[in-house]
């Protein structure tokens, strides 16, 4: 692609874009939050049927999938908001083209550090600070690796997921830590009040969605993600610092990520070394089911918001039904995971398959004239 026309196509994307999964191939067309909805909503009203479905699914299994009890502990509460948490700057990187695989590691390396801040009596608001930096930390040496050495994404973040959680089990060992204030740890056991259905987490989730969603498509750093996504080396034509984008990016990711692991150690009244285990797939499928395409340049926080609830929903509906095995719930991921890759792209990959079918029917055609002109 000429420079010209990478600048056209970053220009358009810095219109204004929020580019939705099944756009067609001009992902990042201009369309402003305050205009038409049916294109940005194509994705996501899918998603709505899929919920409505798991919905009538939980109910027909048990009255009492909607109970507040119930809704507490297996749908919005649990792990579910600090999943969702997860899925937030995990969204944003993908748009950018890129991954974090090391996003659960982070977790439990914050955890483990705040049981060993704990043992050795630091004050409580010593400890958040110093586990928060230590997100940024962790978060700052992936950008560094991904944009400043020039390695991807997907293989640093691969061998950071095993150095953190190495690095976690190395702070705290084999032991655990259980004695946290008891103010800290209500916050996990105990709904928010006036909402006796939903989680601190998730509360907290839905106010970053908020703000995150805000961000992302209603100011000029949300569409630069979007341009970046859609084409690196248009957006370094038009100006836009990519590097320090991606950086800042990662940065953030380990924030969240450490201040997961300090909900989910409130939660459990656990501090140990395998905290967060294996979460790091589930966020991915959740981000991807979400409709933030795996290529970069598409997507919304109203889906990824969606497939949060899609998946809590499908998991505690699943736990009323009799004989259902929780370790089976793998399998429910990888299915979402491969589906919310497959069908975006279903258009495209039907296009090579006729344009392959229509590659060999030429050859096939050719070759009998050809033998005709060798025997003539």
């Amino acid at each position: 692609m000429e420079p010209d026309t990478q600048l056209s196509s970053v220009a358009s994307a810095l219109a204004g874009s929020d580019g939705a999964p099944g756009a067609g191939p001009e992902p990042l067309r201009g369309r402003r939050i305050g205009g038409t909805l049916s294109p940005l909503l194509r994705w996501e009203t899918g998603l709505v049927v899929l919920l409505i479905g798991v919905v009538i699914f939980g109910l027909d299994t048990s009255s009492a999938f909607t109970s507040d009890s119930y809704l507490f502990s297996q749908v919005l509460g649990g792990q579910v908001g600090e999943i969702a948490l997860m899925t937030l700057p995990m969204a944003l990187i993908i748009i950018t083209g890129e991954i974090d695989l090391s996003v659960a590691s982070t977790a439990g390396m914050a955890s483990s550090l705040m049981g060993y801040l704990f043992m050795h009596h630091w004050s409580i608001a010593l400890i958040f600070v110093t586990v928060l930096a230590m997100g940024a930390v962790a978060g700052a040496f992936n950008g560094f690796l991904v944009t400043r050495v020039g390695l991807p994404s997907l293989a640093v973040t691969i061998g950071t997921l095993t150095l953190y959680r190495g690095i976690a089990i190395g702070i705290l060992g084999a032991n655990t830590y259980s004695t946290f204030p008891t103010f800290w740890t209500n916050i996990g056991v105990n709904p928010v009040p006036g909402l006796p259905f939903m989680s601190w987490a998730f509360l907290i989730f839905l106010v970053m969605a908020a703000l995150v969603g805000i961000v992302l498509h209603m100011t000029p750093l949300g569409r630069t993600l979007f341009a970046i996504g859609a084409n690196r080396e248009a957006a370094q034509f038009a100006g836009i610092r990519v590097k320090r984008t991606k950086f800042m990016l990662y940065t953030f990711s380990g924030v969240v990520c450490a201040f997961v692991g300090i909900l989910l150690t409130f939660r459990l009244n656990t501090a140990v070394s395998n905290n967060a285990y294996g979460l790091e797939l589930t966020v991915v499928a959740t981000a991807l089911l979400g409709g933030i395409s795996i290529f970069g340049g598409k997507g919304t926080i109203v889906g990824v918001l969606l497939a949060n609830l899609v998946f809590a929903g499908i998991e505690g509906a699943l736990y009323l039904t009799t004989g259902f095995n929780e370790s089976a719930f793998p399998i429910v991921t990888g299915g979402l995971l491969l589906a919310s890759v497959l069908i975006p792209n279903f258009p495209e990959l039907r296009r090579r398959a006729r344009e392959a079918v229509h590659r060999r029917r030429r050859l096939h055609g050719a070759a009998p004239s050809v033998e005709q002109g060798v025997s003539r």
